[in-house]
C-alpha cells in the first residue's frame, strides 16, 4: 500500500480539541475550548512577531510562530486541560505533567505518515521550538487567558478576580515590548460592545 493512502487519525483527533474545556475548575459564564483558545492564541502571537518586527528591530519569523500557536496546546486533546493551579502546584506534579505532555507529543507524530513527521515536529515538540518564538507564544497565551478574565468579570462572574489579577501583573512585568504594545494599542477595545466598536470607526 502506498503511503499516501494510508488512513491517517491524525486530524481526526485534532478535531476533538473543540470539546476540550478550559478552566475546568472555575463556573464559567462563557465556556471556551481548546480549538478556539489556540486560534486566539495563534493570531494574538502572530501580531505581537510583527510588531516586534515592525517597532522593536526584531527578526522572527511570524508565520512560523503562528503556526507553531496553532499547535501549542494540541496535546490536550490526549492529556485533557490541566488547570494552572494543579499544573503548578508542585515541582513533582509540573515535572510528571511535562513528561506526560512530551509523550503524548510523541503520541501524536506518531499518527502522521511518516514524511510529514519532520515538518510537525517544531509545530508540535515544545522543546524543538526557537526559544524567541516560545516566548512569544507563551505571551501570547497569558494575553488570551487574561481576556478571558475579563470577558467573565465582564459578565458578573467574579471566579476569575484573582486570575485576572495575577495575569495583568505578569503582563506588566513582562520585558518584551512587543507585549506592552499590544496591551496599549489593541486589549482596551476588547471590552467594547459591537456598537462600542462600529462608533470607534
Amino acid at each position: 500500500m502506498k503511503e499516501s493512502t494510508i488512513t491517517c487519525t491524525f486530524y481526526a483527533y485534532l478535531s476533538r480539541l473543540r470539546w476540550i474545556k478550559r478552566w475546568g475548575l472555575k463556573r464559567n459564564a462563557h465556556e471556551e475550548n481548546v480549538m478556539e483558545h489556540s486560534w486566539e492564541v495563534s493570531v494574538i502571537a502572530h501580531t505581537l512577531a510583527l510588531i516586534k518586527n515592525r517597532y522593536f528591530d526584531g527578526s522572527v519569523d511570524a508565520n512560523a510562530i503562528a503556526a507553531a500557536a496553532l499547535y501549542h496546546d494540541v496535546t490536550e486533546v490526549i492529556t485533557g486541560d490541566l488547570p494552572t493551579p494543579i499544573k503548578y502546584h508542585s515541582t513533582a506534579i509540573n515535572q510528571a505533567y511535562k513528561q506526560i505532555e512530551k509523550q503524548a507529543e510523541l503520541e501524536l507524530l506518531n499518527l502522521l505518515p511518516e514524511r510529514l513527521r519532520g515538518d510537525f515536529e517544531q509545530l508540535i515538540q515544545h522543546d524543538k521550538l526557537p526559544e524567541e518564538h516560545a516566548q512569544i507564544i507563551k505571551a501570547a497565551d497569558k494575553i488570551s487567558a487574561y481576556l478571558k478574565c475579563q470577558a467573565e468579570l465582564k459578565a458578573g462572574n467574579p471566579e476569575f478576580e484573582l486570575a485576572a489579577a495575577q495575569l495583568s501583573r505578569q503582563l506588566n512585568e513582562s520585558t518584551q515590548p512587543e507585549v506592552a504594545f499590544f496591551m496599549t494599542s489593541f486589549v482596551p477595545s476588547c471590552s467594547l460592545t459591537l456598537d462600542g466598536l462600529m462608533k470607534t470607526n
